[in-house]
């Protein structure tokens, strides 16, 4: 573990954020944000989704240090300024979002609870995750890590496709990893970011204007920062990893989840399937909201934040 330093870009939050680089047991070297001055009632695990970096969720972080909670993020492997592709893939186009296996991210998930708990951060632990963060997340509750609650916010637990198209995926997923070129880009998707390349109206992550140019704006600043699509190794073990965890219980854990009633990314089917037999489990829907309920417009995300804050409170 060692101090990055300074936050990249722009990470509005509270002004006592700092980051820090950590290595996993494989190796590999992953950055976390964490904002916790005056902290007193616990930590918050904010996972971020796919593509995405820390400073992203300063706003959020801001919100949860006004309720009383430190809150830890991470680059996930493969994004951010964490090691993105494998060292031994010759390979220069450092926009592709690439693992060959889901387990890796509990491998970011141990080191990063093993520099709260080496830094002394507050307890109890809760957990807020987004999309890919929310799959990350659901296995490492069913891992049995020390989360005290949970909040999800639409959680990658079936990605949108065809069900035709699944098993055709599926092949050339598993080709490819024959072939030794499931470091690609999977169908569809290259190395453009989506914030950039994509205009506002129509988008599919959020209504609100101001967010989506504060996310652009950061891309735009910070080309490091953001990524481009998948590859088809992501691709294959995103849809293995939601596989296997359809076909387990939910663990004992308090748990909401905030889903938009505009949702396209993520299997809407899953997520309602999924809390409709998680004991005590709650489902919000957010009228009109997208994707990123996170960086949707204020009502919105302020209503999901407290919602969590609450769950937080309730479980402590």
């Amino acid at each position: 573990m060692s101090a990055a330093p300074y936050f990249v870009g722009v990470a509005e939050g509270p002004s006592d954020g700092a980051a820090f680089w950590l290595t996993a047991q494989d190796g590999v070297r992953i950055r976390a944000g964490l904002w916790h001055a005056g902290a007193t009632r616990g930590t918050v695990f904010l996972l971020p989704g796919r593509s995405e970096y820390v400073e992203k969720y300063g706003r959020s972080a801001g919100v949860l240090a006004q309720a009383g909670y430190a809150t830890l993020t991470v680059d996930w492997r493969g994004q951010g300024l964490a090691d993105r592709l494998p060292k031994d893939r010759m390979v220069k186009d450092r926009m592709i979002g690439h693992v060959g296996d889901f387990a890796e991210y509990q491998a970011d998930m141990a080191a990063l609870l093993e520099f709260a708990t080496g830094r002394g951060l507050p307890q109890p632990y809760y957990m807020l995750s987004h999309s890919m963060g929310g799959c990350i997340g659901l296995r490492s509750l069913m891992a049995g890590l020390p989360f005290r609650a949970a909040a999800f916010c639409a959680p990658m637990w079936g990605i949108v496709m065809a069900d035709w198209l699944r098993p055709l995926v599926a092949v050339l997923a598993t080709t490819a990893r024959w072939l030794a070129f499931d470091h690609r880009y999977a169908p569809g998707t290259g190395p453009q970011t989506y914030v950039t390349e994509v205009p506002f109206v129509g988008n599919l992550l959020t209504t609100d204007a101001e967010m989506w140019d504060y996310m652009r704006q950061q891309a735009l600043a910070h080309p490091e920062l953001p990524l481009g699509g998948p590859s088809l190794g992501w691709l294959k073990a995103a849809l293995a990893e939601c596989g296997a965890l359809r076909r387990l219980a939910s663990p004992a854990c308090p748990v909401i989840c905030g889903l938009g009633s505009q949702e396209r990314i993520v299997d809407v089917r899953q997520v309602h399937e999924r809390m409709a037999r998680w004991p005590g489990g709650r489902l919000d829907l957010y009228p009109g909201a997208e994707h990123e309920v996170l960086m949707e417009r204020p009502a919105t995300r302020e209503a999901f934040l407290q919602s969590a804050v609450a769950l937080f409170a309730a479980a402590g």
